[in-house]
């Protein structure tokens, strides 16, 4: 059975061949039952971002995870950056911000 994670880099990265992909199930940080597949980061780095704003990226990853986002995922956060913006901040990525568990605070 191919995982929702499994499933992610198989169309991102069929999509957007020469990108560089990491992406996270941060699920466990949730409340969520062990072994969810339902809180994703994504880390893709890509020629295909050249010229388009941020929105534009986030739209595109979407588009591509359209079917997933529909259902399966819950949450996604995403780090869509050119290959020399990523060279620019000496490849990290960022951290992920604590579960506050829907808190308004």
């Amino acid at each position: 059975m191919v995982t929702v994670q499994q499933n992610i880099e198989a169309k991102l990265g069929a999509a957007l061949p020469d990108a560089r992909l990491e992406v996270v199930n941060e699920s466990h940080r949730h409340n969520v039952p062990p072994g969810s597949e339902s809180h994703f980061k994504l880390v893709v780095v890509s020629d295909a971002f050249e010229g388009l704003n941020l929105l534009r990226r986030h739209q595109k990853v979407n588009a591509i995870l359209a079917e997933e986002l529909k259902d399966k995922i819950h949450a996604l956060s995403m780090e869509t950056l050119t290959p020399a913006e990523w060279a620019a901040r000496g490849g990290a990525v960022m951290a992920s911000p604590e579960c506050r568990g829907g808190s308004k605070e």
